[in-house]
């Protein structure tokens, strides 16, 4: 009968824990569906006015003056 070291056996649930764990992401990474054609995102929408300075903006701007 083969001895085992305990360091050993620890490495082995490790190196297993550590695979698994990769390939469980490798799954949930691969179930994201696709974009559909024509669909907009936020980051392909275009700009729409850029910065405005609104009032309730302009009014925090006036509670953080020293």
């Amino acid at each position: 009968m083969k001895t085992v070291k305990p360091n050993t056996r620890r490495r082995n649930f490790l190196l297993a824990a550590g695979l698994g764990g990769a390939g469980a992401v490798a799954v949930v990474s691969g179930a994201h569906k696709a974009p559909q054609p024509g669909a907009r995102t936020a980051a392909s929408a275009p700009a729409a006015e850029g910065y405005r300075a609104t009032e309730h903006v302009l009014k925090y701007y006036k509670t953080t003056e020293v």
